[in-house]
């Protein structure tokens, strides 16, 4: 009996602290349960923030997305506004080009300046029109071949400045009379493309038919281009052509000049000889 209320007051003993410090103070401390909860509440946090990040990302792509709506909408109210705009803006405004006209036919008195006309007109048949109203070259001239080297020089260069002027006299000929049969056709161009320009109908105007417009602009400007480079060739040529004659006729003076005195004092003796014995018949 004795032994049964020790062992009942030990565990009366023992049971008792364990229920205050469960139910008397609170909850017991557990540091296995308190990290993971520390753990959980880090997560939850991570998660947090990567939600907002998400959250923030998606605003992003939707004010860039109501941007781009905006553009859109933007770009379509201008291109209707300009398809709808009056006929009035699409008038005409500028004056009227001209392009190469036709030189006038020269009277042919004798028959022999309608081809010249007709090459300067086409280009065509340019050689034939310019020797027609030239004088013709023929060969050498007689007793070239008498005479000495400086004189042969002489001769040979004059002949040669002669040949090249009538070469590029008519080849500038057929370029301009080409220039003038294109210059029709290219009018032709040009007036489609300011018809179209400042036409009233909105398909004209889209931005595949301007650029378009601008492109074919563009081709026409580099033609016009290439022409005032074959003129401003042409013109060259006649240059240099006229330097080469300014240079024969320096270069044969100073061949006189190189020659008088050896000539002079060759004929000087034979006048003094003669006007002394003129003098003593006398």
């Amino acid at each position: 009996m004795k032994t049964v209320l020790v062992i009942v007051a030990f565990a009366g003993v023992t049971v008792a602290p364990m229920a205050h410090a469960q139910f008397g103070s609170g909850v017991v401390y557990d540091p296995t349960q308190a990290t993971h909860a520390v753990v959980q509440i880090k997560n939850e946090e991570r998660s947090i923030a990567n939600e907002i990040q998400q959250i923030e990302q998606g605003q992003k792509i939707f004010t860039n997305t109501v941007r781009l709506a905006d553009n859109a909408i933007a770009s379509y109210n201008l291109a209707h506004q300009m398809a709808m705009m009056p006929r009035s803006l699409y008038q005409p405004f500028l004056s009227r080009s001209t392009y190469w006209m036709e030189l006038n036919h020269a009277a042919n008195t004798y028959g022999n300046s309608g081809q010249w006309t007709s090459a300067v007109n086409t280009g065509a048949g340019a050689s034939i029109g310019f020797q027609q109203a030239s004088i013709p070259r023929t060969g050498q001239i007689t007793g070239y071949g008498n005479l000495s080297q400086s004189g042969q020089q002489q001769i040979a260069a004059r002949g040669a400045t002669a040949d090249l002027n009538d070469a590029i006299t008519t080849s500038n000929m057929q370029t301009l009379g080409s220039i003038r049969t294109n210059s029709v056709q290219r009018q032709t161009d040009i007036n489609a493309l300011m018809k179209a320009t400042q036409s009233g109908d909105p398909a004209q105007h889209t931005e595949m038919a301007t650029l378009q417009r601008i492109n074919l602009a563009l081709m026409l400007l580099l033609q016009e281009q290439q022409e005032a480079n074959q003129i401003s060739q042409a013109n060259t040529l006649q240059q240099i052509v006229g330097q080469k004659m300014q240079q024969d006729n320096l270069k044969s003076l100073f061949q006189l000049g190189n020659g008088y005195q050896q000539n002079f004092n060759a004929a000087t003796p034979q006048q003094t000889s003669a006007g002394t014995k003129w003098a003593f018949h006398y």
